[in-house]
């Protein structure tokens, strides 16, 4: 049956509806990703700086001080897995790439024996890990396009206390690095134990410490540097958070603005396909009339 123009007009209006709506969320992004740049940008600093310390302070100390969220556990045999995504979709893979990541490494675990225990940042990968039929003991959501520092402490204080209360022997959080608004890299850290900690194993960053130190001499630390290290791993901990739940941030607005934009082409693309199939049906019918009109002509 041949669809009529009227038919492939309502199409075109429809689909430049939802254009107008795809070209408003891409400028929205736009606005908000430049703004979650500037917050990152900002913040990076004073978290490298952050944990440089921590990593000096604890080369300093020589063993770690016997305090409960510095002692690392006998055995591994819980990891607390922190997924970190937004709380709405149409953004492409982004969040996707967070769970598969955070769900994959728990598949490891388990073949190893040891048993994930799942927390989320988000909405989606709340749902996402429970439509999984995994159970999520810890959900943070509200807050993913603007995060802001107390978020990344009410986090922080969860996963140290279920360390400390032995509910988890290792903190592994997940989360999407921001490189620019077309790339986002999964990234995997590792916050508790402190032993076991990414600022620990960076080779680049120990390296740089080392040539700040050469250049500076030795440090010298008032109080002690285990006094020093207790006051710094809980700053380290919120820190790092603060850092991740930003660079996501900014990674869903510029995963949302390439989104957008790829959804506004597309539509421009179908409204030219729209408008080519209501041409040839409104010359189809054109010719339908003239062919009428000639036939009544010679009957007469």
């Amino acid at each position: 049956m041949a669809i009529s123009q009227r038919d492939v007009r309502n199409r075109i209006d429809s689909v430049k509806n939802i254009q107008k709506i795809t070209s408003a969320m891409q400028m929205v992004a736009a606005a908000r990703l430049r703004r979650a740049e500037q917050r990152i940008e900002a913040l990076r600093p004073y978290a490298d700086a952050i944990r440089r310390m921590t990593r000096l302070a604890a080369e300093a100390a020589g063993s770690v001080p016997n305090l409960p969220i510095l002692a690392e556990h006998d055995s591994v045999n819980k990891v607390g897995l922190l997924v970190v995504a937004g709380d709405r979709g149409l953004a492409g893979a982004f969040n996707s790439n967070a769970v598969r990541a955070g769900v994959a490494a728990g598949r490891d675990h388990q073949a190893e024996g040891r048993t994930p225990v799942y927390f989320a940042s988000g909405r989606r990968p709340a749902s996402s890990l429970a439509f999984r039929g995994l159970d999520v003991v810890g959900s943070f959501t509200g807050f993913t396009d603007r995060p802001a520092y107390a978020d990344a402490r009410s986090i922080a204080e969860r996963l140290m206390a279920a360390y400390i209360d032995g509910e988890v022997d290792r903190v592994d959080i997940f989360y999407n690095g921001y490189v620019s608004a077309l790339s986002q890299v999964i990234r995997r850290e590792t916050l508790l134990p402190l032993q076991q900690a990414s600022i620990l194993g960076d080779e680049e960053d120990v390296r740089e410490d080392k040539e700040e130190e050469k250049a500076i001499g030795n440090f010298e630390y008032e109080p002690e540097p285990e006094e020093i290290l207790k006051r710094l791993v809980p700053d380290y901990v919120e820190v790092s958070i603060y850092r991740a739940l930003l660079e996501s941030s900014a990674s869903e607005h510029g995963a949302r603005m390439t989104a957008m934009q790829n959804a506004s082409d597309n539509a421009s693309t179908l409204i030219d396909d729209l408008t080519l199939e209501m041409n040839r049906a409104r010359q189809a019918e054109i010719t339908q009339e003239i062919m009428e009109v000639v036939a009544g002509a010679e009957g007469v």
